[in-house]
C-alpha cells in the first residue's frame, strides 16, 4: 500500500504546496462486523470494493485558495482526508509541505470533562506545538471564541454552538500553511459565520493555502480556482468562474 509522505522543504514559490500523482482510494465493504473481523486473517475475493477516488492527480501552488466541489459520494471527504492525514491512498503518490490545520468536524476530540482552556492546549500538544505557541493560540483562541467564564468551565456543559466556536477558534488559529475546511460555515449563528469569513479572507491575504468544501454558492466569495471532481475523478479543473458558467448549477 502506498503511503501519503509528508516532506518539509525551504520554501520555494514553483514548488507546490500540495501535489496528488495518480492518487486512487479503494475502500473495502463490509456486510457486518463479523465479515470485517474475518478479513484480520485472511483475504477473500468476494469481498465488495468502492473505489472513492481514480487517478487524482494535480497541483496547488502556495497562497491559492482553491474550491472542491462534487455532488454527494463524489470523493471529496476522501481527498481531504488523505491531505490531512488521516486516511492514505491504495496507490499513487500524496505531498504535502505545510502545517495543516482541518476545519471538518469542529466538536470531534474535545475531553468533556476538561475546560476549553484545557482543550485547547491539549489540541494543540498533540499537534506537536511548543508551549511558546501554544500560550500564543490559547490567547487567539479565547479572544477569537468569546465563551467568556464559560472557558473554565468542562466542556461537557457547553451548548453544540458553543462546542463549535471553541473548535473553529482553536484550528484557524493554529497559524496553517493550509487550512482546509469542509462545510464548516454551515454552522453557528450570523455574527459568528461572518467573523469566521473575515478571519479566512484574513489568512487568505497572508498567502495561507485554503481547500474548501462547500455546496453553497459562498464558496465563490473565498476561491478563484475550482476542481470539480465526479464519482472518484477530476472532471474539470479550471477558475472559480469558468466552473460556474460550466456548471451553473453549482451557482444556486
Amino acid at each position: 500500500m502506498s503511503e501519503k509522505k509528508e516532506i518539509v522543504k525551504e520554501n520555494d514559490e514553483n514548488k507546490p504546496i500540495i501535489s496528488f500523482d495518480n492518487v486512487s482510494k479503494v475502500y473495502t465493504l463490509y456486510r457486518n462486523s463479523r465479515e470485517q473481523f474475518a478479513a484480520l486473517f485472511y483475504s477473500s475475493k468476494k469481498l465488495m470494493k468502492h473505489k472513492a477516488l481514480e487517478n487524482v492527480s494535480f497541483k496547488i501552488m502556495k497562497g491559492e485558495s482553491v474550491a472542491i466541489i462534487g455532488r454527494n459520494g463524489a470523493g471529496k471527504s476522501t481527498l481531504l482526508k488523505m491531505i490531512t492525514g488521516v486516511a492514505f491512498p491504495t496507490s499513487g503518490e500524496i505531498y504535502v509541505n505545510g502545517r495543516v490545520s482541518a476545519l471538518l468536524e469542529l466538536t470531534a476530540g474535545f475531553i468533556g470533562d476538561m475546560t476549553g482552556r484545557e482543550n485547547i492546549r491539549f489540541k494543540c500538544y498533540v499537534f506537536g506545538l511548543k508551549d511558546s505557541e501554544i500560550d500564543e493560540i490559547e490567547k487567539k483562541a479565547i479572544e477569537f471564541a468569546e465563551l467568556k467564564e464559560y472557558i473554565d468551565q468542562p466542556v461537557r456543559t457547553y451548548s453544540s454552538g458553543m462546542r463549535v466556536r471553541l473548535g473553529f477558534a482553536i484550528n484557524i488559529n493554529m497559524d496553517p500553511d493550509i487550512l482546509v475546511i469542509d462545510e464548516a460555515l454551515s454552522v453557528g449563528d450570523n455574527n459568528f459565520k461572518k467573523k469566521c469569513k473575515a478571519k479566512i479572507n484574513e489568512l487568505i491575504k497572508k498567502n495561507v493555502t485554503v481547500l474548501y468544501v462547500s455546496h453553497n454558492k459562498d464558496i465563490q466569495d473565498f476561491c478563484k480556482r475550482c476542481i470539480y471532481l465526479q464519482n472518484g475523478k477530476v472532471i474539470f479543473d479550471g477558475t472559480m468562474k469558468e466552473t460556474m458558467e460550466k456548471y451553473p448549477e453549482f451557482a444556486n
